[in-house]
């Protein structure tokens, strides 16, 4: 695989500082029953990593002290890691909203034939990956009969609540080019997206989300080898819209890894760019119990207009209209 910080850290991207603290995104593991092409973690299969107990018991203590409201889990598949259920109760326990990073296809793996009754008895917001309403191109980005196993997921959680309009129980998809191209404007792919998939299979959810393909990890080493990766940066670059500077997530976002190392971002992280601290060089989840980082500098590098591009987009999807 092509490494691509080389490529990105020479940058003239604008600094950034960080706000307030609201979301604490964690990687539970990059082990996940998938293995698409555009992943910026390259997860799969055969990955192992995955945080430890104590790892978990350090990420809620973290809530608990600093008062976060908001607990995002990724992964890899995060369901997967064997302390994912206790720790989602353990924060919903704390009155922590929580968001599970879904690939559907999780739903059907043996052994969590009860994962989305969890989700639901839990009031687990759902962001769910689906790239396209159209069965061939999701095949051909994430694999054989992943279209199919995601609408009977999605159908099982319509059956639950979710995506019904409910605020307890929200459904989210997500959008991710084929290629090294810009997203369509969200608002209208998302009518889009409610048309097909009401028409075609009887789902409902509640907003989609657009996000760019990051130049990093699996997606960017493909870049390199099709020649695409200078390309690609040109058009982010070209793309870039000062306004959305303000938003973006890692103003209000940390991301921890599977160690408990702190990352501004789930991008940075998979770059292995840690968090920026005066007199550190790597910053550990157990640091920061009643720390304020606001004011803070965040790391950044090429990789960052992926995120200010056109309408811009970070883990909650477009910036701007």
């Amino acid at each position: 695989m092509h490494a691509t910080l080389p490529l990105l850290k020479d940058t003239d991207f604008p600094s950034l500082r960080r706000g307030a603290l609201e979301t604490l995104q964690v990687n539970l593991g990059y082990t996940c029953n998938q293995s698409c092409l555009h992943c910026h973690v390259n997860a799969g299969p055969n990955r192992r990593e995955q945080m430890s107990r104590e790892g978990v018991e350090q990420v809620l203590e973290l809530l608990r002290h600093n008062r976060i409201p908001h607990l995002d889990l990724t992964g890899g598949a995060p369901e997967l890691n064997p302390h994912f259920r206790y720790l989602v109760a353990a924060a919903r326990g704390l009155g922590v909203r929580v968001t599970d990073r879904c690939n559907l296809t999780i739903l059907e793996e043996p052994g969590q034939e009860d994962l989305a009754d969890f989700l639901a008895g839990q009031g687990v917001a759902i962001v769910a990956s689906l790239p396209c309403y159209l069965e061939e191109n999701v095949d051909a980005q994430r694999g054989d009969q992943v279209f199919a196993r995601s609408v009977r997921a999605l159908r099982r959680l319509n059956q639950l609540g979710y995506g019904q309009g409910y605020p307890a129980l929200p459904l989210s998809l997500v959008f991710n080019p084929q290629g090294a191209q810009l997203p369509p404007p969200q608002q209208a792919l998302e009518q889009d997206y409610k048309r097909h998939l009401r028409e075609d299979y009887g789902i409902h959810f509640d907003q989609l989300l657009t996000l760019a393909n990051m130049p990093i990890q699996r997606f960017g080493s493909t870049l390199v080898s099709r020649g695409q990766f200078g390309s690609y940066m040109d058009t982010l670059r070209q793309a870039h819209r000062v306004e959305n500077l303000a938003a973006v997530m890692c103003r209000s976002l940390l991301s921890i890894d599977w160690q408990g190392y702190v990352y501004d971002c789930d991008f940075n992280q998979m770059l292995h760019m840690p968090l920026r601290r005066r007199g550190h060089a790597r910053t550990h989840i157990r640091d920061l119990v009643g720390q304020d980082l606001a004011g803070n500098p965040v790391m950044v590098a090429d990789h960052c207009y992926g995120c200010t591009a056109g309408q811009g987009s970070s883990c909650g999807g477009a910036l701007s209209d």
